[in-house]
């Protein structure tokens, strides 16, 4: 860092230096503050969770200081879809029902999402599980030849549309049995355009090193620049694994791959229900999950193999459902109790009655491994959350803090009360480093001839707000944001401007 003054004229940065003696419209007082680019979220679900079209100003995320946002992550983009039925694939977050498409190609897609005005910039990935669904519709198995030849096919057409790139969720069902050479094949096609792949690995407890390896392997086979998405260990079973996983992770740079993870700065974490039972259950996609759930003697089959598992659902929260108006409780042991029945009965129960739309929040993660990860040369910051107003809270819908407090939280915590990194280790790793990572040009970055998406944020006063019990409060300290050289954030309050723009390859 450095003490200088920046210019800035309509939607760029011109001169940045000695500038006292400069005219200007408006004059930003930043005295004991620091300037710094605005942050860029590589892991934002503000798409696939229906937040552009329900909240468009997306406040959570400007009072975070994030100006860009990177969606299609997880495997799940919001296009291209070979028909609108294939929404589906994003089912576990959005009620279709409500749902209203009028596009089927990616840059119909970004056509419609400048026409809406957004108020930050965005740029999206594209989601294997949303390609795959294309082509084989609810089926749970690896694609064929001819499959591969039109997902490529998709794929090519969707980055020359102006995708940055590809995204995997291999966790979830459908994806679950893409094979490796599947996801080779795919990522040449990513490796033609310069463009990033991000993965949600195969595993994130006792199957961590195994899906690290993985991504490794595909990484090194085709030359794809790699991002593993919020790299974490689940599970005090597996927390010890986050070390050799970092240790993977640098001894691959040092043979030559471009491997990066981002992580948020939580030590808990979101994921759908339907992910606590046993693997075989959801083949064939939620319908047959469904079906298998609310057959007595399969049921009861499924239960026995839950308890043998032995998982510690007293670190189970109901997070989103559609039952979130009547659930008095949110913890799952709770609402067991409240029934009268099994915790293992209870899932199951919810699963069924929310057609599966469930997602959750889990008190499965170390600190000390968060604090690793942040720390790490290799690590972006990330939120791995969307963009919410605080009157969300009206829907009953207990969400993540991460959707409110990720980028401050990293400065607060890790920079200025534990001196874990430095500042400039810190904005760069949430500006600089991610814009460079994932070829977004011209942002991320205080400088001649870029983009002013600028920050002023006070160092002893910037502070998360949101908590896991109280998730809806905004962060504070971020005191004057630019979005395309137009002010959005004045002394520290949002005044509803959108000035995002869609970011193409």
């Amino acid at each position: 860092m450095f003490r200088a003054d920046v210019g800035i004229k309509e939607d760029e940065i011109k001169e940045i230096g000695e500038l006292h003696n400069e005219h200007a419209h408006k004059t930003i007082d930043a005295s004991g503050q620091y300037v710094a680019p605005g942050f860029v979220d590589v892991n934002n679900h503000s798409d696939t969770y229906w937040r552009f079209f329900i909240s468009p100003d997306l406040p959570s995320l400007i009072y975070q200081g994030i100006t860009t946002i990177v969606g299609g992550n997880c495997g799940s983009s919001l296009a291209p879809l070979v028909n609108k039925d294939i929404i589906q694939s994003v089912q576990k977050w959005t009620d279709i029902r409500y749902v209203n498409l009028n596009w089927l190609r990616m840059d119909e897609f970004l056509e419609e999402m400048e026409r809406r005005k957004i108020s930050v910039n965005f740029a999206t990935l594209v989601g294997h599980s949303t390609l795959r669904r294309g082509v084989m519709g609810d089926a749970v198995r690896g694609l064929n030849t001819e499959e591969v030849k039109k997902v490529k096919h998709m794929l090519n057409d969707a980055i020359k549309d102006g995708a940055i790139g590809f995204s995997t969720g291999l966790v979830y069902t459908h994806a679950k049995l893409a094979s490796e050479k599947e996801i080779t094949e795919l990522i040449s096609v990513v490796k033609k355009f310069d463009g990033v792949y991000a993965t949600h690995i195969r595993g994130e407890s006792s199957e961590l090193m195994k899906a690290v390896e993985e991504a490794i392997r595909v990484a090194q086979i085709s030359g794809v620049k790699l991002q593993i998405t919020h790299l974490k260990a689940m599970g005090k079973e597996s927390w010890h694994l986050m070390d050799e996983a970092l240790n993977l992770i640098e001894t691959a740079r040092a043979s030559g791959v471009d491997v990066d993870f981002d992580v948020y700065p939580y030590d808990y974490t979101g994921s759908v229900l339907y992910t606590l039972l046993p693997d075989w259950v959801a083949e064939g996609g939620k319908k047959a999950m469904i079906s298998r759930l609310k057959d007595p003697s399969i049921r009861s089959k499924v239960i026995a193999e839950m308890i043998t598992d032995g998982f510690d659902y007293s670190k189970v929260f109901i997070s989103i459902s559609p039952l979130d108006k009547n659930l008095r409780k949110k913890k799952i042991v709770d609402i067991a109790k409240n029934l009268g029945k099994s915790v293992e009965e209870t899932v199951i129960d919810t699963l069924v009655a929310s057609e599966g739309r469930v997602m959750t929040i889990l008190d499965v993660l170390s600190e000390k491994n968060v604090e690793k990860a942040i720390k790490n040369p290799f690590s972006i910051i990330s939120s791995n959350g969307a963009g919410y107003n605080t009157d969300h809270y009206k829907t009953g819908e207990h969400i993540h803090a991460r959707n409110f407090g990720s980028f401050p939280r990293v400065l607060a915590k890790y920079v200025r009360d534990r001196k874990i990194i430095s500042w400039e280790e810190a904005v760069r790793k949430m500006s600089g480093k991610p814009a460079e990572k994932y070829g977004i040009k011209k942002r991320g970055l205080i400088k001649n001839g870029n983009f002013a998406d600028v920050i002023v944020f006070n160092p002893n006063e910037i502070q998360d707000l949101a908590t896991k019990e109280n998730p809806y409060q905004y962060s504070k300290g971020i005191n004057w944001m630019m979005v395309n050289g137009k002010v959005v954030l004045e002394n520290g309050k949002y005044n509803g401007i959108r000035a995002g723009e869609v970011i193409r390859r």
